[in-house]
């Protein structure tokens, strides 16, 4: 696939990293001339100095025959435009834009499609983020929660503590425990490496398991692998941007919010959008005035604001004051890993959140959900079968006569309303979703070529 990436900050930087590898032929369009070249060194792709935008740029980055346009520089407005010139002169299939700004995309609908601004597929690090944030606030003890097939199966990645039913037994007792509930466990991690689950395969204390269920069952299968935490209640954010005011949105319904926001004028406004929430002026490091609100008392101390350092200084001190679970927003991906398990329980990459969202457009077959996973080493995703017996590789075919790459499992199966577990007996058929686990994404170009019908489907 011909692919032209515009901004090559942490988001494009990262989307091409990503891409590099995978067949694909990819140019840069940046202004930042030093930024490109030091790319170039590191990656076998193109580069184009000037400003995404412009035509002229646009037709020496190849536009003529590029098969997907993403603009994600740092202007809303520059994507937009990006994807307009696209469409206009060059006729580029596919465009994707990353919009920040709530404005723009509380009118989406009336904007953004052929007749005006032509933007195929809008990404919204802020919203990703903030749902990313609710799905963890949803699953107590849980470290990531990724849907499948509009919110039917879910997969889950927990870490088994002393006292979970299941440490220190066979996964294959997980039956026993639940006779009514089937599950399957997608993958462990344990001490950063990762184990292929068999039935024998004993879970240890610490380790990092990614399971798949029907959604209406996390709970009781998380019950198994650590003591099921109690329901979140109290939530103390930090920061009044997109991501902490959209959070506090979502939340005061059911929860009691504390929002705290060092602009004066900012907390004002916010004070009058937010109906249930209780708005505090001021910095989150100081001591007295955590105490003053009672942080030893927070379910959730979450923040969001958009420097790094002072997100983990303020969950640190807030843990150490008795907060009991603490959730960062960091934007330096080299941070993610040095900071999350001690006094820090979740970091929140927003780059690795936009990423899967983007692989999710850019994946060839009909692949219609990705989660980046593990710094971008594996993937999980969700492809939907096509075609019959003699037009697909995998429609009419038991699992255990499907030739999955090395790494690779499939989770589940949803059909219509109904959540089947894989197991090598079950037979895919057509239309079915697929959920499939890879723990070395080098190998997505086959999977992808797996769920490719041939061309006597069409």
């Amino acid at each position: 696939m011909k692919i032209i990436i515009l901004g090559v900050g942490q988001v494009g930087g990262t989307l091409a990293e990503n891409l590099v590898g995978e067949r694909n032929d990819i140019t840069l369009v940046d202004t930042n001339a030093e930024l490109l070249e030091s790319f170039q060194d590191k990656y076998d792709l193109r580069i184009v100095v000037g400003h995404g935008s412009h035509p002229d740029t646009l037709r020496r980055a190849g536009a003529e025959d590029a098969d997907l346009l993403i603009a994600v520089t740092s202007s809303d407005e520059t994507n937009m435009i990006a994807c307009q010139v696209a469409y206009s002169i060059f006729n580029t299939p596919t465009k994707i834009a990353r919009i920040r700004s709530e404005e723009y995309i509380r009118y989406r609908d009336q904007l953004f499609h052929k007749n005006d601004a032509p933007v195929d597929y809008i990404i919204s690090p802020e919203q990703l983020v903030t749902n990313y944030i609710r799905k963890l606030i949803d699953y107590p003890g849980a470290l990531q929660v990724m849907e499948f097939a509009s919110g039917k199966a879910s997969l889950v990645a927990v870490k088994a503590y002393y006292g979970g039913k299941l440490v220190g037994h066979a996964i294959s007792t997980l039956k026993e425990h639940m006779p009514n509930i089937d599950t399957r466990v997608a993958a462990i991690y344990r001490q950063g490496k990762p184990i292929r689950p068999t039935g024998t395969t004993v879970i240890e204390a610490d380790d990092e398991v990614f399971f798949i269920a029907d959604t209406r069952h996390v709970n009781r299968v998380m019950e198994e692998l650590q003591k099921l935490e109690n329901r979140y209640r109290r939530i103390m954010v930090v920061g009044g941007g997109n991501i902490g005011a959209g959070l506090a949105k979502q939340l005061e319904a059911d929860h009691r919010v504390k929002l705290i926001e060092r602009s004066e004028t900012r907390a004002e406004a916010l004070s009058q959008q937010l109906e249930h929430t209780l708005v505090f002026k001021g910095d989150a490091s100081d001591q007295k005035l955590l105490e003053e609100e009672h942080v030893e008392d927070t379910d959730v101390f979450i923040a969001v604001t958009n420097d790094d350092e002072a997100n983990i200084m303020s969950a640190m001190l807030a843990k150490r004051m008795g907060a009991r679970k603490t959730m960062v927003l960091i934007q330096r991906s080299a941070y993610v890993d040095l900071v999350q398990g001690g006094e820090i329980d979740i970091a929140i990459s927003p780059q690795r959140a936009t990423i899967s969202a983007l692989l999710t457009h850019v994946r060839r077959g009909d692949i219609v959900n990705v989660y980046s996973l593990r710094k971008g080493a594996a993937e999980a995703i969700e492809a939907i079968a096509h075609g019959d017996e003699s037009t697909s590789k995998v429609v009419g075919k038991a699992i255990k006569d499907i030739k999955l790459p090395p790494g690779t499992t499939i989770g589940a199966v949803v059909r219509g309303s109904e959540v089947l577990m894989a197991h090598s007996e079950t037979i895919i058929q057509s239309d079915d979703h697929v959920m499939l686990f890879l723990l070395d994404k080098k190998y997505i170009d086959q999977v992808e070529r797996l769920f490719q019908p041939s061309a006597m489907f069409f």
